[in-house]
């Protein structure tokens, strides 16, 4: 519970997650039934890049902040939705404001759908309640995100989202992410799971996809962005598992991946993976 997101918004993790879940929250809007989008490790809601924290770090200058410049139309289109959402929480929040996933989720939401946003640490899920609690389409849960993963599905609308994005202070936590996704999408068998994994040790995420592509009953994409080369002691890359992924996501992937991947690297090595696992359509 000591995590703070603060520390680390609008780095180069928090560019291919927020832009992965824009994507599926745009790909959710194009049905006019209701969906619910479910963010199990909520944090703050949105942050400021001119504070303390940010300032102490200054990680959002290597992600977020390097997306100034324009890329080719072709990937500028696919980071529309993402870029829209931040330009609205800033216009509210003033223009050093980084929305975390809850404030990306609830630009997204229409008025027949529903966000839920669950913390655990009790200061941040306070201060998430006064942000949140006073618009009907959203909820705040003061409540363990690995709880929540299994209290909370399949919701009523039965179409939606689930972001699960711990902060991986507990020793073992990659396994676990692999062994309760894989429970949670046999309870939610239609939902969309957004599964976010730092890569450090490559070791212990190769044993866990491997159990995952097993372990999974259905289509699922691991999306892997790297901006260094692996050495164990620092964070090299970021990567998502999405099961049940809009059927464009791969192709959209296969644009945005290797424009990242240039754009982000510390140095002279970027690579980017987009491959399927998971049980077959």
């Amino acid at each position: 519970m000591n995590y703070r997101h603060a520390f680390h918004a609008g780095n180069f993790a928090d560019v291919l997650k927020h832009l992965v879940l824009a994507r599926v929250l745009a790909h959710l809007r194009t049905k006019p039934a209701g969906f619910r989008a479910i963010d199990a490790f909520a944090g703050l809601g949105f942050y400021d890049l001119a504070g303390d924290e940010a300032g102490r770090t200054g990680e959002w200058e290597a992600g977020w902040g390097r997306l100034d410049e324009p890329f080719p139309l072709v990937v500028e289109t696919l980071l529309a939705p993402y870029r829209e959402a931040v330009a609205r929480v800033q216009e509210r929040h003033g223009a050093s404001t980084y929305p975390g996933s809850p404030a990306l989720i609830r630009e997204a939401l229409r008025p027949t759908d529903q966000g839920v946003f669950v913390e655990l640490h009790p200061d941040d899920a306070a201060l998430l309640r006064e942000r949140y609690n006073a618009d009907p389409r959203t909820k705040v849960m003061h409540l363990d995100g690995w709880t929540a993963l299994n209290s909370l599905i399949p919701p009523p609308e039965r179409r939606g989202l689930v972001l699960i994005d711990p902060p991986y202070e507990v020793p073992g936590e990659i396994d676990r992410l692999g062994s309760r996704l894989a429970k949670a999408v046999a309870k939610w068998p239609t939902g969309i799971f957004l599964a976010w994994y730092p890569i450090k040790d490559v070791g212990a995420l190769e044993r866990m996809m491997t159990a995952l592509d097993g372990a999974l009953k259905r289509p699922a994409l691991r999306l892997d962005l790297m901006i260094d080369r692996p050495d164990g002691l620092r964070l090299a890359g970021t990567g998502l598992v999405v099961v049940n992924p809009p059927w464009t996501l791969a192709d959209e992937a296969s644009l945005f991946l290797p424009a990242l991947a240039e754009r982000l690297a510390r140095g002279d090595y970027a690579a980017f993976r987009c491959e399927a696992i998971g049980a077959p359509d």
